[in-house]
């Protein structure tokens, strides 16, 4: 089992910055790919970022790239997405997810993340 809590959503303007953490917890972190998806009201869930077990490898939606940036500190159990000139269509609600299953490569399928985080809200005003 993995526990997984995000932080550090909020309200920012447009062209504004967020930093995005989620802390795991209950199995050994360092060993799985994690990612980052969102999803806006009436909208599907959607991928985001993914980084690879080690940090050597990341993973990009179109929509974000150049923007966002994910990262990974095995040590603290703790992956970031760092989100800068944000628009107002980044709003939703943020979610990290684990790969537990799969063997650390970086993945956008959201059907091979395993276990998810309760979600953080990104709200980007014009």
């Amino acid at each position: 089992q993995v526990q997984l809590v995000e932080s550090g959503g909020g309200l920012v303007q447009a062209g504004g910055s967020l930093r995005l953490s989620c802390a795991a917890s209950g199995r050994t972190f360092s060993r799985y790919a994690m990612g980052w998806f969102r999803q806006a009201p009436g909208k599907e869930r959607e991928f985001v970022a993914a980084i690879n077990w080690s940090g050597g490898s990341t993973y990009y939606a179109d929509s974000v790239k150049g923007r966002f940036t994910i990262s990974r500190d095995n040590a603290k159990n703790t992956v970031y997405l760092q989100m800068n000139s944000l628009k107002p269509e980044d709003t939703a609600v943020y979610y990290c997810a684990v790969d537990a299953s799969g063997d650390g490569r970086a993945t956008p399928r959201r059907y091979e993340y395993d276990y998810w985080g309760q979600g953080t809200q990104v709200t980007v005003s014009s």
